[in-house]
């Protein structure tokens, strides 16, 4: 008998673990948001250069340029904020299988940023983009799985 008290004291922690993961991520202000590593501020001056090449290679149909160009709108990196406008170029190149772009389209739906908020279509998008291994999506789907959506 005392050979299983380990394994029950270390399926106890792992429990307890968990659970505080996921509290924490459900105490958060945002829970599910939008990523992009390479949309960070630019110096000063070089942020409109940056936007027209972005958009150039974005009109030209680069799902990348495209989905950066939605990171920017939706942070309002050196452009006036607005949700719709990321909705847009996410939208375009989510159509194209973006991963990135398709988990930010979710994120606006399922936060209700620049469109109707629909846990139906966020989820939708973000089970297309999980089940492509997408480690953002996957905890996103998570979340709202967990928060009964």
């Amino acid at each position: 008998m005392p050979c299983c008290l380990p394994r029950i004291k270390h399926k106890v922690q792992v429990t307890t673990l968990l659970s505080a993961v996921l509290w924490l991520a459900l105490l958060s202000p945002a829970g599910a948001q939008v990523e992009d590593k390479d949309a960070e501020p630019t110096p000063f001056g070089e942020e409109e250069a940056r936007h027209t090449s972005l958009l150039t290679r974005a009109e030209q149909g680069d799902a990348e340029a495209q989905y950066k160009l939605g990171v920017t709108y939706a942070r309002g990196l050196g452009v006036s904020q607005g949700d719709k406008e990321a909705v847009k170029w996410f939208r375009l190149a989510a159509d194209q299988g973006h991963a990135r772009a398709q988990n930010g389209l979710g994120v606006m739906y399922a936060q209700g940023q620049g469109v109707l908020q629909n846990d139906k279509e966020a989820l939708k998008w973000y089970r297309l983009v999980a089940e492509q291994g997408y480690a953002s999506a996957q905890y996103n789907l998570g979340l709202m799985y967990f928060r009964g959506k």
